[in-house]
């Protein structure tokens, strides 16, 4: 697609915003509601279609009652670009059933494969015997740094990986925990002791994936 910058005509307020070329929104300020002016040239867009294959293993998500539309429907997002085999909905992790998941997941909540599981333990354990590997995207005191171990992940001819992530607050499950082959944590340098869960499952996704030194 191709946009255009609006200037709002206000001294005072000076809003530079952008929107769709042919867009009739933004002839009014969202911010002080003055008039706005078309500025500068229209400039598209760029997608980016680098299909380098990953190196790392092949990966699945199972997300431990995720509770946000916003953060699964971005999940979802990363999940395509990744080429994440399946998503386990755990819980209460909102589905693409819901209509409003598709405001973040931007379509992927259509590409992606993905099944919903009442109990997420149940799910866990269904995925081990499976012959999957489940790794834990948690703290705690069995927690390595991914960075330092992402060269034992495997590569795509490797048992799967199932990346867990769990609840925005509580975390993953204690029970599912139990059944976790590894438990990984991002390392921290700031005042907090986690990210977003839909920003650390991003990280781990294409850190596993595409991260492995080879």
């Amino acid at each position: 697609m191709s946009y255009r910058q609006r200037l709002c005509e206000s001294p005072t307020c000076g809003l530079r915003f952008p929107v769709a070329e042919a867009s009739e929104l933004g002839s009014r300020c969202p911010i002080c509601g003055a008039p706005t002016n078309f500025v500068d040239e229209v400039y598209p867009t760029h997608e980016i279609h680098d299909r380098r294959p990953p190196s790392g293993p092949r990966l699945q998500v199972l997300l431990d009652n995720v509770r946000s539309l916003t953060n699964v429907g971005s999940m979802f997002r990363t999940a395509d670009a990744v080429a994440v085999e399946h998503i386990h909905l755990g819980g209460f992790s909102p589905t693409p059933a819901h209509p409003k998941l598709a405001k973040t997941a931007l379509g992927a909540e259509g590409s992606v494969p993905w099944t919903h599981h009442p109990d997420p333990s149940k799910a866990a354990q269904a995925l081990v015997d499976a012959g999957h590997r489940l790794w834990a995207l948690e703290g705690g005191p069995r927690s390595e740094d991914l960075f330092e171990i992402v060269d034992q992940a495997g590569g795509p001819d490797d048992p799967t990986i199932v990346l867990v992530c769990g609840h925005e607050v509580s975390g993953v499950d204690p029970r599912i925990l139990d059944q976790c082959e590894r438990v990984v944590r991002i390392p921290m340098a700031g005042i907090k002791g986690s990210l977003n869960v839909s920003v650390a499952f991003g990280i781990a996704a294409y850190q596993l994936r595409h991260g492995r030194r080879v």
